[in-house]
């Protein structure tokens, strides 16, 4: 008999990315999804649209991690294997406009969905929560590991660190088996353009196609480690695998600058980009142009694409500058994780290099932006 699951976040990145998985795996899956004036379902429509999935093994249900009696009706209705807690307001920089939202979501979802755990009496499910390199903010030590003292720096990260050890306590306290992933920042294609690595790889592509003029970004020295989404969503699964549950950090173990993964993303598509200034003055200027490299790039001919390269950029234009209104009220400097534990006892480890993230990235974004001026 195949294992049911439970995925709040279905449409976000790693919620779409984690239902392929289980899908593949046999699972049925079962989806929470907000209910909105308009579909935002984008990310799993190639699944969605596919009837055969979504009569028999693919199934959306209306509901939210603020609602109480909601959570409680569709565990007794599912009776899932396993749950997967998705669903968070995740953007560091929103969460200091909105504090209490991101804290009724990340904090206390978490509450409500263990509470709903024990109220309906599912002993033997398995639950995941998605918790966050964020936790150790003001790091530490460096690396960071699953016993690395956590200073949070942001409502977001305030807010995961309750669901983190309200996780912690309530499988000491009940014996329910529930889990922390603490994952360190992990990208894709399918990665929110609001969110720094896509922002970059977005603009890059509408920068060599003449329909944006430059880049604005915040703190271009912030240091993260960066992973391919899909591999931590098969961490997750595997997580809930064990015999035992306990806490893992996925993550590469390697970190790389903001300023890096700029100047990386504009040679993929043949721009050479130089750095002039400090501080909130610094720039980032064109120095070299040679678009033959970005066409390697495009996945047809490039007489078929709606749009061109920008015939009108020139060696000393300005494409990157610093935008302090970016800056987070308190920066988190440098992340750095240590997936030892998890290459040990899950058999997980990270296996695309940065540069191949930055390459899978911007080829994606490039494809769309001249297809569809996007």
């Amino acid at each position: 008999m195949s294992k049911s699951a439970l995925i709040t976040g279905i449409t976000g990145q790693d919620g779409s990315y984690l239902t392929e998985i289980l899908l593949e795996k046999g699972y049925e899956v079962h989806g929470i999804i907000r209910r909105s004036s308009s579909f935002n379902t984008q990310r799993i429509d190639h699944l969605y649209q596919n009837k055969q999935l979504l009569d028999h093994r693919l199934f959306l249900h209306y509901g939210d991690v603020v609602d109480t009696s909601n959570l409680n009706r569709l565990l007794e209705k599912i009776q899932p294997d396993e749950i997967y807690n998705l669903a968070a307001q995740s953007h560091v920089k929103v969460s200091f406009e909105l504090p209490d939202y991101t804290a009724q979501v990340d904090a206390l979802g978490t509450l409500r969905f263990l509470d709903a755990i024990r109220e309906t009496g599912l002993k033997k499910v398995k639950f995941y929560q998605a918790s966050t390199s964020e936790l150790y903010g003001k790091v530490q030590e460096v690396p960071q590991t699953e016993k690395t003292p956590f200073y949070p720096r942001s409502p977001y990260g305030v807010a995961k660190l309750y669901g983190y050890w309200i996780i912690v306590n309530y499988r000491e306290a009940y014996n329910l088996f529930a889990c922390n992933g603490i994952l360190f920042n992990h990208e894709s294609p399918r990665r929110g353009e609001t969110f720094v690595t896509r922002k970059i790889t977005r603009a890059a592509a509408r920068i060599s196609a003449g329909l944006q003029g430059t880049l604005s970004l915040g703190n271009l020295h912030s240091k993260r480690d960066w992973g391919f989404a899909p591999e931590y969503c098969e961490g997750m699964w595997r997580i809930l695998q064990q015999d035992k549950a306990e806490d893992f950090v996925l993550a590469t173990g390697e970190t790389h600058t903001v300023k890096e993964f700029v100047e990386l993303t504009f040679k993929e598509i043949g721009i050479e980009i130089e750095w002039k200034g400090k501080g909130v003055e610094e720039k980032g200027v064109i120095s070299g142009i040679n678009f033959n490299k970005g066409k390697q790039l495009l996945e047809k001919d490039d007489k078929e694409y709606r749009f061109g390269f920008s015939d009108k950029l020139k060696l000393g234009d300005v494409v990157v500058v610093v935008n302090p209104d970016y800056y987070r009220p308190t920066e988190v400097d440098l992340l750095i994780g240590d997936p030892t534990k998890a290459e040990k006892i899950l058999g997980w480890k990270a296996q695309t290099r940065f540069e191949d993230l930055v390459h899978v990235m911007i080829k994606a974004d490039l494809d769309k932006v001249l297809r569809k001026g996007y």
